[in-house]
């Protein structure tokens, strides 16, 4: 069958989809791009905020339009909880997350997923899924256990639960056997790896394992809550094939805020934290997620919380604008900030954010780091590479038609900074 994947919201999902992707593919089916009609098209949703429920069932009503032949499963966050407005939408076939493991047991059951053609060969594998055989995002944890005032997950994915690590080593190394060279994990909470099961050792004995125990080259992490971290756990970046980036969501630069927020951490701790992550490896890149216009969020609160960002000088921010969500405490709070505040506290925070990326890139003008090529854009008389520095900053480079650089790490001289990242020059090249 010709399958379309489609996912929106956090590198979770990404990774679930992928996960099925590989899946298909294996199975003999063909996962196919948005250019080209599909017998089945499977979306993964996100609810994180207003907006992003908005695009999952706009991007359902796309998909209908666009393959109106095609049966439509959806699954994921948003259509966990508002079943009836993915079914308005145009889907076919409800998955809860709790069964999103068994979707594809669950649409061949109810008909939806037809034997393969004995032609193919299980490998064809088309956009979306362009990192697949580069990079794979790996699900280690799912639910959390947290109770942040603002968050609709822990509703949409149920408390933590973590895999077993013998399974994920055996899947690391059928990932390695199958071409990966990068490896991200991925959770709701990441941090909380193994508490569930036992197991002491927790996250940092999961990354342990898996440098030791598998040839995976480079091994990465997704988004970690600050609260889940001590001084000792830096100590695995001893070993260069743990990339050197960390994603710490902070959400807000002002205690009062965090309090509101139920984020159990403050400015003090969470600034010793990037302290001692900068100190156990100085090429550390830092970047956090920061929530605008919470309730009661005065404007006192936001200067400090502004103040606080620049003063981490985080490599990257990820903005959101604070919005209700039904079932959170936060949606019942008084004081609700105004659309026409928030926005231009949005636009304030956006601009320090791309300030703040512009140093982080500037710095690493001159360098030679090892970048992971993972696409090419054809201009006819030369190829443009895409591809991820260790601290996961996108870069470019040039390279004549003939050059395939797909899924090589070369080392890779930075000469400039871009809009979006930066541009290198890879050394040896004819470019």
């Amino acid at each position: 069958m010709r399958v379309r994947l489609e996912s929106i919201g956090c590198r979770l999902n990404t990774g679930e989809i992928e996960f099925l992707a590989r899946s298909l593919a294996g199975a003999g089916h063909r996962v196919v791009g948005s250019g080209e009609q599909a017998d089945l098209c499977i979306l993964n949703t996100c609810t994180v905020t207003s907006i992003a429920s908005k695009k999952s069932r706009q991007l359902i009503r796309q998909i209908k339009r666009s393959n109106p032949n095609a049966a439509i499963v959806a699954t994921g966050c948003d259509v966990e909880l508002a079943p009836e407005a993915a079914v308005e939408a145009g889907v076919d076939l409800v998955v809860g997350n709790a069964d999103k493991e068994r979707l594809l047991e669950i649409a061949d059951a109810h008909g939806l997923l037809r034997e393969p053609e004995p032609d193919l060969d299980g490998t064809h594998l088309d956009s979306p899924c362009d990192t697949l055989r580069t990079r794979a995002f790996l699900k280690v944890q799912d639910g959390c256990d947290n109770r942040c005032t603002f968050c609709v997950t822990t509703i949409a994915r149920g408390p933590g639960r973590s895999v077993p690590t013998s399974l994920l080593l055996e899947e690391v190394r059928e990932l390695v056997d199958s071409g990966y060279r990068e490896v991200v994990l991925s959770g709701v909470h990441l941090g909380s790896y193994g508490q569930d099961l036992g197991d002491r050792r927790g996250l940092k004995g999961l990354i342990e394992a898996m440098l030791d125990a598998t040839a995976i080259s480079r091994l990465r992490l997704s988004s970690l809550e600050p609260w889940d971290l001590d001084t000792d756990f830096f100590n695995v970046f001893a070993d260069p094939r743990l990339l050197p980036h960390l994603h710490l969501p902070l959400q807000s630069g002002c205690d009062h805020t965090l309090k509101r927020m139920a984020r159990r951490t403050s400015r003090r701790e969470f600034s010793q934290l990037v302290a001692d992550a900068r100190r156990a490896n100085p090429d550390v890149a830092v970047s956090t997620d920061v929530i605008v216009g919470f309730p009661g969020e005065s404007d006192r609160e936001f200067e400090e919380s502004i103040n606080f960002v620049e003063e981490m000088a985080f490599s990257r921010l990820h903005i959101f604008r604070y919005s209700p969500r039904t079932g959170t405490l936060a949606a019942t709070m008084p004081d609700q900030v105004s659309g026409t505040v928030a926005q231009e506290r949005s636009r304030r925070m956006h601009a320090l954010g791309a300030e703040l990326e512009q140093r982080f890139n500037s710095d690493l003008v001159g360098r030679t780091l090892d970048v992971l090529w993972e696409t090419a854009e054809d201009l006819g008389d030369a190829l443009r590479w895409s591809g991820f520095t260790p601290n996961y900053v996108r870069t470019a480079t040039m390279t004549p038609t003939d050059e395939d650089l797909s899924n090589r790490v070369t080392p890779t001289e930075i000469v400039e900074v871009a809009p979006g990242g930066l541009v290198g020059k890879i050394l040896n090249s004819k470019f």
